[in-house]
């Protein structure tokens, strides 16, 4: 990953930052993106090895923003090699309670989580094909094949997210690769704190019996930019077996 430059949307967050560290660890140079957070962005920062990496506030869901974002890459950095989309949001929501899946929740969960992915990849679409080797990875979920997650919207944009992952690699191939990273329920600081007899359940429903781990996942994103160079449109799951339970 030498001399290469890596995008990580939602950089911040406990998934995105060890994404963000495997690459700049690989010798890439990462430019993470942050919404809300600036204290946790600026600690992911300066844990990033090596230099030139830098952090910036993009909501994914301002389309404006970022454009905005890839024109100062293209202008500062030259290029884009890999885009990760790892920014999403969500809230728990009984899936029998359709009162409380109000519209205002599933449009911001649509917002961030499918169309924010779409608007990255259209934006930086001319920086990664001048590559002629460039990737998406779009950081999915075990839900969106389970249907069983925080909501039924959060299972629905993540089955979305998969099917984009589809239709893109088809659409930019051959010049750009597009992936889907499954990973089941990674166990991030948010998680932690959360009930512990509902972790543990969660576990024991998993075949391999306990959580992905953030670095995990970062690990499967940085194997399909580094040796799974032929594959695209498929969905890589780090699910623990999830499924099979």
């Amino acid at each position: 990953m030498q001399g290469k430059v890596v995008v990580v949307t939602g950089g911040a967050g406990g998934i995105g930052a060890e994404i963000c560290k495997a690459f700049a660890s690989a010798g890439a140079t990462v430019v993470l993106t942050w919404r809300s957070n600036e204290a946790t962005a600026r600690q992911s920062l300066a844990a990033l090895p090596g230099e030139g990496h830098r952090t910036v506030q993009v909501d994914v869901g301002d389309t404006p923003a970022i454009a905005a974002l890839a024109a100062d890459v293209g202008r500062t950095l030259g290029r884009c090699d890999v885009l990760v989309n790892c920014a999403g949001t969500t809230r728990f929501v009984p899936h029998a309670d359709l009162e409380d899946l109000d519209d205002a929740l599933i449009d911001e969960i649509f917002r961030v989580n499918w169309r924010g992915a779409f608007a990255a990849v259209r934006a930086f679409r001319p920086l990664l094909a001048a590559t002629h080797d460039g990737l998406v990875v779009n950081i999915s979920s075990v839900a969106g094949v389970t249907g069983m997650g925080s909501n039924v919207a959060y299972c629905a944009s993540k089955a979305a997210l998969d099917s984009m992952t589809k239709s893109l690699a088809r659409a930019l191939a051959p010049d750009i690769r597009v992936v889907s990273v499954s990973p089941g329920l990674v166990d991030t600081d948010f998680v932690k704190g959360l009930d512990q007899r509902w972790r543990d359940e969660q576990a024991a429903r998993t075949p391999l019996r306990r959580l992905a781990s953030p670095e995990e996942i970062a690990a499967a994103v940085l194997c399909v930019a580094t040796v799974l160079r032929y594959s695209t449109g498929c969905i890589i799951p780090v699910d623990g077996g999830r499924p099979l339970a």
